[in-house]
């Protein structure tokens, strides 16, 4: 009889190997950026509003700029003047999709992407819903234009047009380096299915 102990295996079997734990989600980023362009795009509304209602155009930076208030009825570049709150109800529905989306968001360059478009959307939905003459019927206030007044060199904008432009130029820039807004990558997702 043998008093030596069994050997016991060297591995554990049916022990897979621990997956790595999902990066923090990034909605508090997305909410952050949201908040602080927000609030510029308001504040700077508020003071234009205040300021240069009934004046001429004010130049800045030699002429590269001019601050002008201009209600506008309708979308970017005066497009859809008179569907005021069609426009209304598309920004509530982009507020709402980047609301659903930022649960899942571990990106953050998607993150700051989105925070801003959020912002310049909810930003042109409050003037739509508040602004004169009627709820949902409001112009939204821009007073940016660029290179000539009266948008004769580019379209009169605001802060919340910008944001939009920046957050969906970031987004799309996202999407070309393969970044997708859940942190993976689309080049690593290309290669699983090789």
């Amino acid at each position: 009889m043998s008093t030596e102990p069994e050997s016991q295996p060297d591995t554990v079997p049916d022990e897979q190997p621990e997956a790595p734990p999902l990066p923090k989600r990034r909605i508090v980023l997305v909410f952050a950026v949201a908040l602080v362009a927000f609030a510029a795009d308001l504040i700077s509304k508020i003071v234009v509003v205040s300021t240069l209602e009934g004046k001429e155009p004010v130049k800045v930076l030699g002429g590269l700029l001019y601050f002008q208030l201009v209600r506008n009825p309708g979308a970017a570049f005066s497009l859809a003047t008179g569907m005021t709150w069609i426009l209304a109800i598309v920004a509530l529905g982009v507020v709402i999709a980047i609301v659903w989306l930022a649960r899942r968001l571990r990106s953050t360059g998607w993150a700051i992407g989105l925070g801003l478009v959020l912002a310049g959307a909810f930003g042109n939905l409050v003037d739509r819903i508040f602004r004169a003459p009627s709820p949902f019927q409001g112009h939204v206030v821009d007073f940016i234009s660029a290179f000539a007044p009266d948008g004769r060199g580019f379209a009169v904008f605001n802060v919340a047009d910008s944001c939009i432009c920046v957050g969906g130029a970031l987004i799309v820039l996202m999407s070309l380096l393969g970044r997708d807004y859940d942190g993976t990558s689309t080049k690593d997702k290309k290669k699983e299915t090789k």
